[in-house]
């Protein structure tokens, strides 16, 4: 009997899971280089997260994407841990090793620096301070990729100050802390605007800070991808900024692992764009 080469397979693991459009950007991909792989949305409850990943790399799975409430949790299981996953606390990417080790990386601020290089090319971090709502997992990798680029000053506003306060602990002096009652002070003079929060997603809260202060030359962008144009990007339009959606960072943020896996760079185009929107 011919010995064939294992299919390699990858997959994304939450709870819940069926939201995520992360099957429908991979296998885009999948088609597109013509790769003999599966990406597959797997639902994992907490309680078995440490069981699946040590089933998972026996069956064949070269890799994972984690979205929550995992993100956290696989840091403890991992072998080796990246940098910047350790950084930021969480890992959104796993790598199942040859020699059976996990690693573990967060490629969630390569892939939002990423969609802004790609969406507004002539962005320069250094050009004044970035104001960012939200204090979260993604607002961290945010603060510790724009701290990397070159950001001078990081002014982080949350609705609970606590979460704020541990990110300047955690990243230092070039971030400053605001109230969230005082949001809209923070707007003068900053150049990079981001929305790091739920706020404006479809199905929850609306986003309410008074954005008058933008200064009209600030790129703003939003994480949240629905819907595409949120409240929050068309206020920004309004007064005359450039604004980036956040879909190009799920698009981008996905590739690095999806070349660990596969063995291809995915380009990032409007036909991945087009693929995912139409899940």
């Amino acid at each position: 009997m011919m010995d064939l080469p294992r299919i390699p397979l990858a997959g994304v693991i939450g709870h819940p899971i069926a939201h995520s459009r992360s099957p429908a950007l991979h296998g885009h991909w999948l088609r597109r280089y013509g790769i003999r792989g599966h990406y597959v949305p797997m639902d994992v409850a907490p309680a078995d997260l440490k069981e699946t990943l040590n089933l998972l790399p026996r069956i064949g799975f070269v890799g994972l994407n984690v979205t929550i409430p995992h993100k956290e949790a696989v840091l403890q299981l991992a072998d080796v841990v990246s940098d910047r996953a350790a950084l930021i606390g969480a890992a959104n990417t796993l790598i199942f090793r040859k020699d059976g080790r996990i690693h573990a990386d967060n490629t969630d601020g390569a892939g939002f620096i990423a969609n802004l290089r790609q969406n507004a090319p002539d962005w320069n971090p250094a050009a004044g301070p970035a104001a960012v709502f939200g204090a979260g997992g993604a607002a961290r990798a945010v603060v510790a990729a724009l701290i990397e680029v070159g950001v001078p000053e990081i002014r982080i506003t949350n609705r609970t100050r606590p979460r704020a306060e541990a990110l300047r602990a955690d990243f230092g002096a070039k971030v400053v802390v605001e109230d969230w009652v005082q949001a809209a002070n923070m707007l003068e003079g900053a150049s990079t605007v981001v929305n790091t929060t739920s706020l404006g997603m479809a199905g929850k809260a609306d986003f309410r800070v008074p954005l008058d202060g933008l200064e009209p030359a600030a790129l703003v962008t939003d994480l949240v991808y629905n819907p595409l144009q949120t409240d929050f990007l068309q206020a920004a339009a309004d007064r005359g900024c450039r604004t980036v959606d956040g879909l190009g960072m799920l698009l981008h943020q996905a590739a690095p692992g999806f070349e660990r896996w596969f063995g291809q760079r995915p380009e990032v185009d409007e036909a991945t764009r087009l693929a995912v929107l139409g899940a």
